[in-house]
Parts: structure tokens; C-alpha cells; sequence
């Protein structure tokens, strides 16, 4: 899953970025609120993460603008610890939640979750494909009592294609929800994380099927 950073205080957005790829997400960072809209533009964001305090272009009307553009993905907003009315305003123009600052960076990652699995329409943090149990929340995997040993970028490709299960994904898609603009993940890394995950799949009956000339594709296991 893609997230934008839009935040000018560098050491925080540092942080940020560092939890969260840690957690298997491609990240980018914007300084201003001209750069954020110009990245937003030209790329799809499952999250953005939006100081309001920003020089030029404030997170507001950053905020305003995405809206008003039919952003899709969930926008959280961080605000002054005491700044009430900003939060108002926030969700008024349409930021699906907010995080006081200082904040805990737990804190935030629980809330970057929750939003993500919201847009993703997931309606349970734990779902279940034949013998795979897949716990969104705590980002885990087994198959049956066994825990499924993943990195990072494997879980990132499970999480991918077991939201489209029974839809064909291709390799440029995957990269482009993986990758941030300073990552060198290639069509050759796809390839190689698939073939870890079908053989850590193998026990629990999930096949994911080559689609010649598209790319990817998880089969249902309980609609055959």
C-alpha cells in the first residue's frame, strides 16, 4: 500500500517514513503543500498524511483541493495538540481522522491501519482463504497453528493480491502500490517475492496463478 508523508519538519517525517516502511509500506515524502499536490497528481495514494502547518500552501487547503479533485484514498491529519477548531475544520473539508501532536508513532501506524482498511472495504482485520488466516491488524499470517515466516515486501505482495482475490494484477500495479520514489523494486523483484510466496503457500492450498501477458492472479480456494 502507497502512503504520502506531506510533512516539512524533516526529522518527523524521517521517523514516520522509517515506521511505516518498516511495516511493509511504500512511502513517499512531500515538504509543501505544492509538492503534495503535484505528487498526488501524478500517482495513487492509498493514505496521505497531512500536517495542516505548512508554509505556502497549508494542509487545508491542500486538503480542500484533493477533495475537491476526487481523491480517493483516506487523508489523516495531523494537528496542534490544543488546535480543536483545526480538527473541526479538518474533518469538515474531508479528512477521515486526525492525530493530535506530539503523538506516539504506535499510535499513528494503528491509525494509518484502521484508515487503509477501511478504503480497502475490509470488514473484518481477519480473514480466512482455505487453510491461510491472514490478520490485517497485526500483519500476520498462518496456515492453520503455523505462523508463515514473511519479510516486509512478501507481506506487502500477499496483502496486495489477496485483496483482488479472483482478479488479474499486473506486474506495473504491484510496483506502483509497493514502491516509493527512492525504492528500485523491478519486475524481476516481483517475480522473485511471488515465488516465495508459493512456496510458503503450498500447505494451505492458495494458488497464485501466472496470467500470460498480465500478470498475477490468487484463486478463490473456496469457489473451486
Amino acid at each position: 500500500m502507497r502512503v504520502l508523508i506531506v510533512e516539512d519538519d524533516n526529522a518527523l517525517a524521517d521517523g514516520l517514513m522509517r515506521t511505516l516502511r518498516q511495516s511493509g509500506y511504500a512511502v513517499d515524502h512531500a515538504e509543501s503543500g505544492e509538492l503534495a499536490l503535484r505528487a498526488c497528481a501524478e500517482e495513487h495514494y492509498d493514505l496521505v498524511v497531512l500536517d495542516v502547518s505548512l508554509p505556502g500552501i497549508d494542509g487545508f487547503e491542500v486538503l480542500r483541493q484533493l477533495r475537491r479533485d476526487n481523491h480517493s484514498g483516506s487523508i489523516l491529519i495531523l494537528t496542534a495538540h490544543d488546535a480543536e477548531a483545526d480538527r473541526v475544520r479538518g474533518l469538515d473539508l474531508g479528512a477521515d481522522d486526525y492525530v493530535a501532536k506530539p503523538f506516539s508513532l504506535p499510535e499513528l501506524e494503528a491509525r494509518v491501519r484502521a484508515l487503509i482498511r477501511r478504503s480497502q472495504a475490509v470488514k473484518s482485520p481477519k480473514l480466512r482463504f482455505g487453510r491461510l488466516s491472514v490478520d490485517t491488524v497485526a500483519r500476520r499470517a498462518s496456515i492453520g497453528p503455523d505462523l508463515l515466516d514473511l519479510t516486509p515486501r512478501e507481506w506487502a505482495v500477499l496483502e496486495y493480491l489477496l485483496m483482488r482475490v479472483g482478479q488479474v494484477v499486473s506486474k506495473e500495479h504491484m510496483l506502483q502500490a509497493m514502491c516509493s520514489w527512492d525504492d528500485s523494486l523491478t519486475h524481476n523483484a516481483i517475480e522473485v517475492y511471488i515465488s516465495r510466496l508459493r512456496s510458503k503457500l503450498h500447505d494451505a492450498g492458495i494458488r497464485i496463478r501466472t496470467v500470460r501477458g498480465f500478470g498475477y492472479m490468487v484463486e478463490d480456494p473456496d469457489a473451486v
